[in-house]
């Protein structure tokens, strides 16, 4: 009777390891799945961002042959720099300050960008 008892006992805890290594890999391949298709949406995002980074720096190409505008990369950088600090909030007196530019090249250059009586946008 006894060792019918173990017996059983050893058929039944190897049936439920059995099952056990089924269900791991089970939920293992599921969980690959769910990484994988995460993985591919990622890819598929990165593309399409830097499509749009391509169509944004060749619109811009675009803009500033068309405007016969030349600009050394130090002016545009400043520029960029200039209009992103002001979008941010800072005041005009502080942008001339950081950028060490006078205060009148400064207000010449966001005048296109201020609207009569409003603030900068943040």
């Amino acid at each position: 009777m006894i060792e019918w008892t173990i017996g059983s006992l050893i058929i039944i805890s190897a049936i439920l390891l059995i099952v056990s290594v089924i269900r791991t890999q089970y939920t293992s391949k599921a969980a690959e799945e769910r990484i994988d298709l995460a993985h591919i949406s990622l890819l598929e995002e990165i593309k399409q961002l830097k499509q749009s980074i391509q169509n944004l720096e060749l619109d811009y190409e675009i803009i500033i042959n068309e405007a016969g505008v030349q600009l050394s990369n130090e002016e545009k950088l400043l520029k960029r720099d200039v209009l992103d600090l002001y979008r941010r909030g800072y005041s005009i007196e502080n942008i001339a300050e950081a950028k060490e530019v006078s205060l009148q090249e400064i207000e010449n250059f966001l005048a296109p960008f201020i609207n009569e009586g409003s603030s900068p946008n943040v």
